[in-house]
């Protein structure tokens, strides 16, 4: 799987773990040269507080376009160290 943002490629793995339909891909798997660590926080009741990046590619900011769980809760323990996204980023098989 390929995650796609302003035409490059920001993440690719052949394991990723899908939850309520995304795919979250190995943190290893990430070229980290586009993320940038946001202040946003979220929560989910399952799942736990999620963190976020913002990814910028070329010069464009995405503002949090990607999420992690840094300590998910343990229904969501598969996708601890990994990281899902969304804003216009393109999932590729």
């Amino acid at each position: 799987m390929k995650a796609i943002w302003n035409n490059e490629v920001i993440a690719e793995s052949k394991e990723t773990v899908v939850v309520e339909n995304n795919h979250y891909f190995p943190v290893n798997s990430l070229d980290m040269k586009y993320f940038v660590i946001s202040e946003t926080i979220s929560h989910c009741p399952w799942k736990g507080d999620a963190s976020y990046y913002s990814i910028v590619v070329n010069g464009e900011k995405n503002e949090d376009a990607a999420w992690y769980y840094p300590e998910p809760k343990s229904a969501a323990a598969a996708i601890k160290n990994h990281v899902a996204f969304w804003r216009g980023v393109e999932i590729k098989d």
